[in-house]
């Protein structure tokens, strides 16, 4: 009896950290103390983190910092909580771009930020911190995709592991540079990394620092697809028309695909079912499924 309640304990903590809005992973059990990393993540402002939410339900999320290759000041890495939070309540959301601006993703870590942060113990912090947050991003009930023009590097490599998908330019190159810097993936770049293009290829990439080009990416799975454009706004609505056919459809019934997807990743098998089984809920009878029947059109486009 008491290993049956372990494990629904377990389930529903599970269930609760990938369900429930604002839940993060790590809180002062854990000695994270999210109040002390802030005041310290704001002494170094400079860049913003920009989004912009379409009648279509698609979000453009920017990394605006364009004089230091979009690297994430302090302040940005604030402000993307901040997005991620606007991106979880909203609504009428189902799907999201992240970009960076001026034809480059990001280079990860401004080195200000970086060098002022030098004990372990502030370390680990930043990497509490990003690791909340990015895992949030990649729970968000929205299909996602990294657009990668120019480089992704360290941070910005690990970043792109957080989204669903991965569209590149023909020009852009995705680097894992961590272990050049003395360090290894802190933002749950590695182990997202491992879930999308299996342990052999990972530990390729990350001992390597293998530079990742589009074909590189491609043929390893890392990329969905190559873009056609290398113009910034060209590039933007190729990737807005890739997502749109994915996002077609009633938010509800996207953001309960997307959750569902999510259980079956990180969740074992009778405990994705049960997750299954009560977001058929929130969608059996509802709305879109009424119109759906009224149109007798189950199979036919």
């Amino acid at each position: 009896m008491a290993g049956n309640l372990l494990k629904t304990s377990s389930l529903a903590v599970r269930t609760n950290l990938l369900h429930q809005m604002g839940i993060s992973l790590y809180n002062t059990s854990h000695g994270f103390h999210e109040g002390e990393l802030e005041k310290k993540l704001q002494q170094f402002p400079g860049g913003s983190v920009d989004l912009q939410k379409e009648d279509s339900g698609i979000g453009i999320l920017t990394l605006n910092n364009p004089s230091k290759m979009n690297a994430f000041s302090g302040v940005m890495m604030l402000q993307l909580l901040e997005r991620v939070i606007e991106l979880e309540n909203w609504a009428e959301g189902k799907g999201l771009i992240v970009r960076g601006a001026e034809n480059t993703f990001s280079s990860g870590s401004d080195l200000n930020a970086v060098r002022a942060l030098v004990t372990p113990e502030d370390g680990l912090a930043l990497c509490m911190f990003m690791q909340n947050t990015l895992t949030r991003l990649m729970r968000l009930p929205l299909i996602s995709v990294a657009l990668i023009q120019g480089r992704a590097l360290g941070g910005g490599a690990e970043v792109t592991t957080a989204c669903d998908f991965r569209l590149m330019t023909a020009e852009s190159e995705i680097r894992f540079v961590h272990k050049d810097m003395g360090i290894i993936p802190s933002w749950g770049g590695a182990t997202r990394l491992v879930k999308i293009i299996g342990s052999r290829q990972a530990l390729k990439v990350l001992s390597g620092a293998l530079k990742l080009d589009s074909k590189k990416a491609l043929d390893i799975g890392m990329a969905e697809e190559v873009l056609q454009s290398t113009d910034e706004t060209e590039c933007l609505g190729e990737a807005r028309e890739w997502l749109m056919q994915f996002t077609r459809g009633p938010p509800e019934v996207i953001k309960a695909l997307k959750r569902c997807v999510s259980s079956g990743k990180e969740l074992c098998f009778e405990e994705a079912l049960q997750i299954e089984k009560d977001l058929v809920g929130t969608v059996w009878g509802g709305p879109a499924n009424k119109e759906a029947i009224a149109r007798k059109g189950k199979f036919n486009k």
